[in-house]
C-alpha cells in the first residue's frame, strides 16, 4: 500500500474543514429572513443620529387593576331613593353596593267612609355583581343579595258613624255612638336576606367619560308579604243601627276578620317576587396611579 506524502494529507484535511464550515453558514434567503427590513424613515433616523422609537403592541397594554376605578350614583327605584357605589373588577365585572330609603306619612286620608293615618317606610341595602357579557357594550346581568330590608307600612283607621264595610262577605255598619277603630300592618321582608336578579343597560364605570345613566329592571325574592289587621274598639250594628256588638270581643266578628285577613294575604302573595325598577345618574372617578 502506498503511503501519501505528509503535504497531501494536510491538503485533504484543509479541504474537508472548509467544506464543513461552508455547510454551516446560513444561506442568503435565511439572512434575508433574519435581518429586519430598514425603511426609509429608519434609515434617515440612523443617518441623522436620532434614536428609533419602538411602538408598544396593543397586546402589551394591560387592563386597569381591580378596584382601581370606582363610581357613585343616585337613582329612583321601587325600593326608594337609592345611593350606589361601584368598583371595577375586570372588563366584564363590577362590584356594586347600594342603600335605599324612603318615607311617606299622611294623617288625613279619607276613603270609603274611613279616616286613615298611614305611614310607608322603605329601607334596604344590598350588594350585587354587574356582569357585562360584551365588555364594550352596556348590557348587563346583575345577581345580588338584599342583605338588609326593613320595608313595610302601618295604618290606623276609624270608620265614620254609619259606614258599612265587609268582612268575609258579611256587611257591618259602624255604630253612630261608638265607631269602629282598628289598625293594620304590612311587611315586605319575610325573607331577609333576599336574592335579587336584574338586567339593564349602562355601566357605572364607562369606557370613556365620567357620567352614565344606567337603567335596570328585575325582581327581589322577598317572600310573601306579612299582613295583619285588627279591630281594636267600637261597635258594629245592623243596617238599622240595632243589635250592636263590640268588635274586639264578639267571636263572630273576630272569625270573619281572620278569614278576611287570610284573603288579603292571598291577594298580596304575588309580591313575594317584588319588582325592581330603577333609573338614575352616576359619576365615575379614576384613581391616580
Amino acid at each position: 500500500m502506498r503511503i501519501l506524502p505528509l503535504r497531501s494529507v494536510q491538503a485533504i484535511l484543509a479541504l474537508a474543514l472548509m467544506t464543513l464550515c461552508l455547510g454551516s453558514l446560513p444561506s442568503a434567503a435565511q439572512l434575508a429572513d433574519e435581518v429586519p427590513a430598514v425603511n426609509a424613515s429608519s434609515a434617515a433616523s440612523i443617518s441623522s443620529g436620532t434614536p428609533i422609537t419602538r411602538q408598544t403592541p396593543a397586546s402589551a397594554i394591560t387592563a386597569p387593576r381591580p378596584f382601581s376605578r370606582f363610581a357613585v350614583g343616585v337613582d329612583l327605584s321601587t325600593l326608594g331613593i337609592r345611593m350606589q357605589t361601584a368598583s371595577y373588577l375586570s372588563p366584564h365585572l363590577n362590584l356594586r353596593a347600594s342603600g335605599s330609603v324612603f318615607g311617606f306619612t299622611d294623617n288625613n286620608i279619607s276613603t270609603n267612609g274611613f279616616n286613615v293615618d298611614a305611614h310607608l317606610h322603605l329601607s334596604s341595602a344590598g350588594i350585587s355583581v354587574d356582569y357585562f357579557p360584551f365588555a364594550a357594550h352596556g348590557w348587563k346581568l346583575s345577581p345580588g343579595i338584599l342583605f338588609y330590608n326593613d320595608s313595610g307600612a302601618e295604618a290606623t283607621f276609624t270608620a265614620q258613624p254609619g259606614t258599612s264595610f265587609s268582612l268575609n262577605g258579611y256587611t257591618y255598619y259602624s255604630s253612630g255612638s261608638d265607631p269602629v277603630r282598628g289598625n293594620g300592618t304590612a311587611g315586605l321582608h319575610t325573607h331577609n336576606p333576599a336574592f335579587t336578579i336584574t338586567t339593564g343597560w349602562g355601566n357605572m364605570i364607562p369606557h370613556k367619560g365620567h357620567f352614565s345613566f344606567p337603567f335596570e329592571i328585575g325582581v327581589a325574592f322577598i317572600g310573601a308579604p306579612a299582613f295583619d289587621m285588627a279591630l281594636t274598639s267600637g261597635q258594629v250594628c245592623d243596617s238599622n243601627g240595632q243589635n250592636c256588638v263590640n268588635v274586639a270581643t264578639d267571636p263572630t266578628v273576630q272569625a270573619n276578620l281572620r278569614a278576611q285577613v287570610t284573603k288579603y294575604r292571598n291577594d298580596l302573595e304575588p309580591l313575594k317576587t317584588y319588582p325592581l325598577i330603577s333609573g338614575g345618574i352616576t359619576y365615575c372617578f379614576q384613581r391616580r396611579r
